[in-house]
């Protein structure tokens, strides 16, 4: 069953049914934790980020990328 209500993943990232679709967003902001992530997998600098989305502070990204390699290696675990 669907969550109807938001989600704290953690103190900057949220999943929010009525934002984005549920998708993880920044608190805040319809800026998606998938769309930062991807543009820091393909190089581009937390300082980029932060200066397209002057809304995201450093602690957010930094959070989310925390966040993004915990579930790796959990999930890594899993598969082991």
């Amino acid at each position: 069953m669907k969550s109807t209500k938001r989600i704290a993943v953690g103190r900057y990232v949220v999943s929010d049914p009525e934002i984005c679709h549920g998708q993880l967003t920044f608190l805040g902001t319809r800026i998606l934790v998938e769309s930062v992530l991807s543009y820091l997998a393909d190089g581009r600098s937390i300082e980029w980020v932060l200066a397209e989305w002057p809304r995201l502070s450093r602690a957010a990204v930094q959070e989310a990328i925390q966040l993004a390699a915990s579930a790796l290696v959990k999930q890594y675990h899993k598969a082991a």
